[in-house]
């Protein structure tokens, strides 16, 4: 499934599976990839395997027919943002990731530079799952901000400024897609299985809850990849959707 092919809540369709390769390398990375088999054909490559294994990784990925998720979460000057931008869209990343938090001009920048939303699609991280209210506002936020209300004006901004999507907790997508309905795709990471530990997420939901709020994507990490059976774990979650 590209960028371009929205998810009408209408249709409740199921969300896309994206598996996170969080490994060191990519070698390992690989190995899960093939274990997982056809059961997925989106992965995501994120800071620690992208420092690892650089652009090789996102083009052997494409090589091999499978969709990348870029989730570098890019927060710099317009400029720099930009460029970083045109860069995934050009190595084949599908959908990229830049902090809402950056400002519009920010994310208009990341907008143009990726160019085409249909080809390599533009998501603002709005507040990182790892975060809960208490730590949110130890982060030394501007002012008391209740995490809701931020993520609802982060997702605001990232509409204006033309972004695909917006990446977000499963906790806050359902007001996301009440208000800005299907201009904006939703990814929700931080997906752990019925009555499984967070570990360091603190705002993490189920597949199901996902799906019923209106996810078009769901970032499975180590529920799938540590599992004994990768393959068979991915299948038994996506088909309860």
């Amino acid at each position: 499934m590209s960028p371009k092919t929205k998810t009408p809540t209408s249709q409740k369709k199921p969300p896309v599976p994206i598996v996170a390769l969080d490994f060191p390398d990519a070698q390992t990375a690989l190995r899960m990839v093939d274990q997982i088999g056809d059961a997925c054909r989106f992965y995501k490559v994120g800071s620690e395997l992208f420092t690892a294994a650089g652009p090789q990784i996102v083009e052997t990925l494409r090589a091999l027919g499978h969709e990348v998720f870029l989730d570098l979460k890019f927060h710099d000057i317009p400029n720099t943002v930009r460029g970083a931008a045109r860069s995934a869209a050009s190595m084949g990343a599908r959908l990229m990731t830049v902090h809402a938090a950056g400002g519009k001009a920010m994310l208009e920048a990341a907008v143009e530079g990726a160019g085409d939303q249909s080809r390599c699609g533009v998501l603002g991280v709005t507040i990182l799952t790892s975060l809960d209210a208490a730590a949110f506002h130890s982060t030394g936020a501007r002012k008391p901000l209740e995490v809701a209300g931020e993520v609802l004006k982060l997702a605001g901004d990232c509409a204006a400024a033309g972004a695909y999507g917006v990446v977000t907790s499963g906790m806050e997508a359902k007001k996301i897609r009440a208000k800005y309905g299907d201009k904006l795709s939703l990814l929700i990471p931080g997906i752990r299985a019925p009555g499984a530990k967070a570990d360091d997420q603190k705002r993490a939901v189920t597949a199901s809850e996902a799906a019923k709020a209106g996810a078009t994507y769901i970032v499975l990490g180590r529920m799938v990849t540590k599992a004994k059976d990768p393959r068979a774990e991915l299948r038994t979650t996506m088909a309860t959707l």
